[in-house]
């Protein structure tokens, strides 16, 4: 079996394609190249990952300016082009587009030379490269039940994490713990509101304890802010195991990116959600409207966002265990345990290999 998956720009990306593709290996033998652009982290994940990358030259349409959009708008056919070439030498029996600026080419291309196709959209509303192929492609991997609405022959298969995500226990009956994240790159607005509120926090809920990765930016101000308090507030510029600092948190504050999103589930991490506002789509407002509804989290936009609102919903949040375990049982609900296995068995499936 030999696979092609194409997209990439962001770890939500490529980081469940990397997983997928290691599936893909280990469960059929596949042969495993990835198309990505020069300017994602995909450069950095798939050589380490020990996959072979192709690069190809498309900029951007969503959410980006005239001039950027015209720009790509002339690079476009000539990638679908260099896209054909790749799929004509390489020979895949299947093409999955994870999404970013290289998967719309690519998919494409392989819909024109009539190669089965899987799209995987990890978010509540496809992206624009999944958006422009939903109908022609051969198959579709959806993380929410109601994306598959978007594509034909579409299944729920959730979005692949690490295994420790999974293996996490409810956060044990001590001291109640915040965990705060925005990504690996912290997020300025939700570190400014956090590091503002740590006293009165302290204030409302006796003995709290904070968690909190900052990204570079912040860390010093986290740490100088931290220093200065009697409670146990701890900064991070980078949390690198992260799994282990879920097992520690009764609740979560975050962004609602796709792959945090399946993290929180698989964890079963009761969470306050902030989504990021000039995200492509609005997806990350999508994906947290979603876990709401469920019943898993409490959506607080960012322009809702200061002292007094996270304090409240925070310390209402930490004081009744009742709602946090009703809100954990929510999040396993739509966790994906086997998601990696089961977009690969659809991608052998879609490639006529038999299982």
């Amino acid at each position: 079996m030999r696979a092609i998956l194409a997209g990439g720009g962001t770890g939500g990306h490529v980081i469940p394609a990397i997983a997928i593709a290691q599936e893909l290996k280990k469960d059929y033998g596949a042969e495993v190249l990835f198309i990505g652009t020069a300017r994602g982290i995909e450069n950095r994940l798939v050589p380490a990952a020990g996959f072979p990358l192709e690069l190809i030259q498309v900029g951007a349409l969503n959410k980006v300016s005239l001039k950027t959009r015209l720009k790509t708008f002339v690079d476009l056919p000539r990638a679908v082009l260099h896209s054909k070439q790749i799929l004509s030498e390489f020979r895949p029996d299947i093409v999955i587009g994870v999404g970013g600026s290289a998967s719309g080419p690519a998919m494409l291309a392989a819909i024109l030379k009539r190669i089965p196709t899987l799209a995987f959209e990890p978010n509540y509303v496809p992206g624009f490269a999944n958006r422009r192929v939903a109908r022609f492609v051969s198959g579709a991997a959806v993380h929410f039940d109601e994306t598959a609405k978007y594509f034909r022959n579409a299944q729920v298969t959730g979005v692949p994490v690490r295994q420790a995500f999974f293996e996490i226990a409810a956060a044990p009956d001590a001291m109640p713990t915040l965990l705060v994240f925005g990504g690996s790159q912290g997020a300025h607005a939700i570190n400014q509101v956090v590091i503002e509120s740590v006293a009165a926090l302290q204030a409302r809920v006796p003995g709290i304890q904070i968690v909190h990765q900052t990204g570079e930016r912040d860390y010093n101000d986290a740490q100088a802010a931290y220093a200065s308090l009697s409670g146990s507030a701890e900064a991070h510029r980078f949390i690198d195991d992260m799994p282990s600092f879920f097992a520690r948190a009764d609740l979560v504050l975050c962004r609602s990116g796709a792959s945090t999103v399946a993290e929180l589930t698989a964890a079963g991490k009761p969470a306050v959600l902030v989504p990021f506002p000039r995200a492509a789509d609005d997806h990350q407002k999508r994906n947290a409207e979603a876990l709401e509804r469920a019943g898993a989290a409490v959506m607080l936009e960012e322009s809702k966002l200061n002292s007094e609102s996270l304090v409240e919903t925070v310390s209402a949040l930490l004081g009744d265990r009742g709602r946090l375990e009703k809100m954990r049982n929510a999040a396993l609900k739509l966790s994906h345990p086997n998601a990696a296995r089961d977009i690969a068995a659809m991608a052998a499936k879609l490639a006529g290999i038999q299982t």
